[in-house]
């Protein structure tokens, strides 16, 4: 979209990361935004008025985080109040004193009293907060809310590529300039949040407190967003129910350049499942595993072909999963192939493409798969279900028997596994083409952005926002309308894993 020029924000854990990218002539620059790392040199103290000053709106912006009736008008009030603040001091250093904990541990023992929280109760003693639970949320939250306190530059339109912490500086820039903010969400920003801190350390009341201001985000951003452009209707069902207007959501279908991914060519030899993602538990690679244990067992000269590695800091998950290969006799018919240069050459290495995943937004992967003529064995995940529609296999996620008994089907089952694969790639060239995809945007900016006509875009199915049957989403029991997270929620959330 070399039409357009870009400021890009990237949002990163440490200042240690690089950019693995050769960025076009057409993003003037690229700020690195980290949320830990290196402390700047900041002053000493506050002035005193600085420090009454954000008391009053630091004990209103905990009571959003901590009541039952918390309001998402004040808590968006309180995060304009907060960011006005850092125009002035230093929003960091606010936050890292004493009295901030005091009022942490203070929000709590009102909630306590007043909320179905059951902080308070003689029942939950044990998960009383403690100073250290107050030190730590305080702490996360200091770091989360960084994004705040960049100064936005005067632009034409602000996009955030998720939900979350990318739209405070959408909304520091609308409060500023005006600019006007779309929000595109490829995956469910806070269902992963959920499946995050499921496996954290922390303690629930410290879980609870981080999960009530990523829930309250994500419908600020829904609020107010001046178009949502999910990448699925998955994704739709999800921001109508965070309260976004029907009106404002465009369903807009990621692309791939067909040139990238010709036909794959002649099957292998050998019936082959192939593997092409992050070896990371979002993508369950462990139920792969155990499924291909039981195609081994009804046919044994099968073959698993794992193509991609483990990111920074999933090393242990990695291991894991290569014991578990030894564990279940299929070291040798199960190939870790690590990094591949070209991912059509991982789709072309099967008859059949594999995908696991327990959370997912529109899937590039089975797309790829497709556009280069290959049948696909899916979880019901996500937007799977819309971009593979009636050309490939869809099993609920962690059924490593069903998966198996999928693949062995496809497998075993030449005509109807070619039949698929044709109909797949035509599937996705009639749908799901980048020049398709950068057409919608180019109109959307055009019209967003600047003095375009009225958007028009392509019509997507409209689905009710609490039809979530299709997908076996672990959230789905917990009441997402709900601006507060409590103790039933927070053990629905320490259950995902089984």
């Amino acid at each position: 979209m070399d039409q357009y020029q870009f400021d890009i924000y990237a949002i990163v854990g440490t200042s240690a990361e690089r950019s693995v990218w050769d960025l076009p002539a057409n993003v003037r620059d690229l700020h690195i935004l980290p949320l830990w790392g290196t402390e700047a040199a900041r002053p000493k103290r506050l002035s005193r008025r600085e420090r009454a000053r954000f008391a009053v709106v630091h004990e209103r912006f905990l009571h959003t985080l901590t009541a039952h009736d918390a309001d998402l008008d004040e808590y968006i009030d309180c995060l304009r109040e907060l960011y006005e603040f850092s125009k002035v001091a230093d929003l960091s250093l606010a936050f890292r004193s004493e009295d901030s904990i005091r009022r942490m541990l203070a929000a709590w023992q009102f909630a306590g009293r007043e909320s179905r929280d059951g902080f308070g109760d003689g029942r939950a003693h044990a998960l009383r907060p403690t100073i250290a639970d107050a030190v730590n949320a305080t702490a996360l939250i200091e770091h989360l809310i960084r994004p705040l306190a960049i100064a936005p530059r005067p632009v034409a339109l602000t996009h955030s590529a998720a939900n979350g912490l990318g739209a405070l500086m959408a909304l520091t820039a609308k409060w500023e300039h005006g600019t006007p903010f779309i929000l595109t969400e490829h995956g469910v920003y806070l269902r992963e949040r959920y499946l995050a801190y499921r496996k954290s350390s922390y303690s629930r009341p410290v879980k609870s407190i981080v999960l009530r201001f990523f829930k309250l985000l994500t419908d600020a951003a829904y609020r107010i967003a001046d178009l949502i452009t999910p990448g699925n209707a998955y994704n739709q069902r999800w921001a109508l129910r965070g309260g976004a207007q029907a009106d404002l959501i465009k369903t807009v279908y990621n692309g791939v350049e067909p040139e990238e991914f010709p036909e794959a060519g002649p099957e292998p030899d050998v019936p082959t499942i192939s593997f092409m993602g992050r070896i990371d538990p979002i993508k369950d690679v462990e139920t792969l595993i155990r499924a291909f244990g039981y195609v081994r067992d009804q046919i044994p000269e099968a073959k698993l072909r794992i193509f991609g590695g483990a990111p920074k800091g999933g090393e242990a998950y990695f291991e894991r999963c290569k014991a578990l290969s030894t564990q279940l006799g299929l070291d040798g018919s199960l190939v870790f192939e690590g990094r591949v240069e070209h991912a059509r050459d991982a789709y072309a290495a099967g008859h059949v493409v594999a995908l696991t995943s327990i959370s997912e937004g529109f899937p590039y992967t089975v797309v790829e798969a497709m556009i280069s003529g290959r049948t696909t064995v899916s979880t019901d995940v996500g937007g799977v279900c819309e971009a593979v529609g009636e050309t490939g296999l869809l099993v609920p996620p962690r059924e490593p028997r069903q998966f198996a008994d999928a693949c062995v089907t496809l497998l075993r089952d030449h005509e109807r596994r070619r039949a698929m694969a044709v109909d797949a790639r035509q599937r996705a060239l009639d749908m799901f083409t980048l020049e398709n995809f950068l057409e919608v945007y180019r109109n959307i900016y055009d019209s967003v952005g600047g003095a375009g006509s009225d958007l028009q875009l392509p019509v997507t199915p409209r689905v009710p926002a609490d039809d979530l049957d299709h997908d076996s989403s672990p959230l789905e029991d917990i009441d997402l309308t709900s601006t507060t997270i409590g103790i039933d929620e927070l053990d629905e959330m320490a259950g995902l894993a089984s």
